[in-house]
Order: C-alpha cells, then sequence, then structure tokens
C-alpha cells in the first residue's frame, strides 16, 4: 500500500501529513527546514505494523496557516492535539527528530494520557536550545537573509549539502538527492508569506518552552527510547543521557556510532529495527 497524503482542518490551521499503514498510529514529528518527507522510509518499511504518520509542522511543508498566528514549538505541540483530535486518535507511539523531538517532548509533558510510546532522537532537549552551532544560521535569518539562502539552496543544491549550511547535520551529504532537496526548502518559498511564516518560527526558538517542561517530564512514565547519533555538532551525546535521567520511562539508551543529526533518514534500516523492538515491548 503507497503512501497517502491528506489535510484535515484544526483550530491551528490545515494541517497536511502523509500516511502509510494500518493498526496503531504512530506519529513523526520532523524537524526544522525540512517536512514529513524526511519519514519515508519509516512508513513504508513500518506500515505492517503501525498506522504511521507523519505530519507537516507549522510553516513547513504543505500545512497552510494564518499569516498572524504563533508557530512555535509550543503551538507545535498543541497543533498535534487538535490534530489528532481531528483525526480522531486517542493514543500515538510518538517519535521526534530535532526540532520536531522538542515538540514531542512539549506535547507528551503536556498529555502523557496520549502517548503509548515514545522515542526521541538528536534533538532540542531542555536549555541546549538553539545548539551554538545553529545559531549564525538564526542571525542570518534575523537580519533578512533567509529568501536569499534558500533560493540559493534551491538554485544550487550542493550548497544545502556544504559545510556552511545543511553539511553538518548528515554522516553522508553527497548522497542526499537534489530531488529531495527541493521537497523540503520549496515550500518554504511557495510565496512571501510562507518564508515569513517560517522566519517566524525561527525567531520563535526559545528554551524557556523546553526547560518549563522539565518537571513534568520526570513523572512521564510512557516507555521511552532514546536513540542518538555520536557525531551531531548540535546536539552532543551527554542530551541523551540528560534525556534518559530525566524521563523515568525510558526503557533504552542506543547509540549510533558516527551518525549525526538527520540520522533517522540515512540509517533508516537500523533506527527501524530498534523502533519494532521498542513498540513490541512497548505493546
Amino acid at each position: 500500500m503507497a503512501a497517502a497524503h491528506g489535510k484535515v482542518e484544526t483550530a491551528s490551521g490545515l494541517i497536511h501529513y502523509t500516511e502509510q499503514g494500518a493498526g496503531p498510529v504512530a506519529l513523526f514529528v520532523h524537524g526544522v527546514l525540512l517536512n514529513g518527507r524526511v519519514w519515508r522510509h519509516q512508513l513504508s518499511h513500518l506500515s505492517d505494523m503501525r498506522r504511521c504518520i507523519a505530519v507537516d509542522l507549522l510553516a513547513h511543508g504543505d500545512t497552510e496557516m494564518a499569516p498572524d498566528q504563533d508557530v512555535s514549538v509550543a503551538a507545535n505541540a498543541n497543533m498535534l492535539e487538535e490534530f489528532l483530535d481531528a483525526l480522531k486518535v486517542d493514543r500515538v507511539d510518538l517519535v521526534g527528530n530535532d526540532s520536531g523531538g522538542g515538540i514531542a517532548q512539549i506535547f507528551a509533558a503536556f498529555h502523557p494520557q496520549r502517548v503509548r510510546s515514545l522515542t526521541l532522537t538528536n534533538c532540542d532537549a531542555h536549555d541546549n536550545w538553539p545548539p551554538e552551532e545553529f545559531k549564525p544560521f538564526l542571525s542570518m535569518a534575523a537580519a533578512g537573509g533567509l529568501r536569499g539562502a534558500l533560493d540559493a539552496m534551491l538554485a544550487d543544491k550542493s550548497v544545502y549539502r556544504s559545510p556552511q549550511a545543511l553539511g553538518p547535520a548528515y554522516e553522508h551529504p553527497e548522497r542526499l538527492s537534489d530531488d529531495i532537496i527541493e521537497q523540503y526548502l520549496r515550500p518554504l518559498v511557495r510565496t512571501e508569506e510562507r518564508t515569513r511564516d517560517f522566519q517566524r518560527f525561527l525567531a520563535a526558538f526559545d528554551n524557556a518552552q523546553t526547560v518549563k517542561v522539565e518537571g513534568r517530564l520526570k513523572t512521564l512514565k510512557a516507555p521511552t527510547l532514546i536513540v542518538w547519533g555520536t557525531d551531531d555538532v548540535y546536539f552532543p551525546v551527554k542530551w541523551s543521557h540528560w534525556l534518559a535521567e530525566t524521563i523515568p520511562g525510558t526503557r533504552k539508551r542506543v547509540e549510533f556510532d558516527g551518525a549525526r543529526l538527520f540520522f533517522p533518514e540515512e540509517r533508516w534500516a537500523e533506527f527501524n529495527q530498534e523502533l519494532r523492538e521498542h513498540w513490541q515491548a512497548s505493546a
């Protein structure tokens, strides 16, 4: 069964998602500059045991929203609740990467009853957000350079893969296809309004939102898997230990040697095996 695309109306906007499979729902939450396409290997290879749903966050992908609304990670966590309500989905196996991992923590902290299991990969945690290595990009965007940077990466995909852009997020940036980069970035420049929405998403990065949920994370009993790439310049391995020690539901913490931020896309087969085992053990 091929992946299907859908949109559902919520108070936060018309939320786009991709889904594949049947059964209990697994909800995948992507990070900055990407969209639900980053989870394509999970949807196609785990759909035998889950109804896999990859959502496009506010200001990303094909999700549509009002031009003046809140697009912070807290607002995105609230959107996930509305999204699941609209789909009439009660509980999910929640999986997050990068900013999506921070959003997943906030959602799980405030809606623990809706989390069947939690999986966190390299992501925002506590006060390590935004990471130091990403701050030059944020400064460039704040200074008005975002549209030019996105246009440059779209015109020459090797710019996206370069050490000055997203190259450090990948173990093998040279293997990332032009087509996938196009699918990630094109929606961000589809209209001037969308680029402004994305700029507001970046400008709203504030670790007060992740620090605030520490107390709630300390009571989170949902079976939790933490999988961490060891060669990530943005989110060092120490944060996987912090999450494992903070969330009492943590069952397993795994390191992928040499993996970087976007390893769920690059090392999907290894990661999917960990997800399978985790979901089976959490059933």
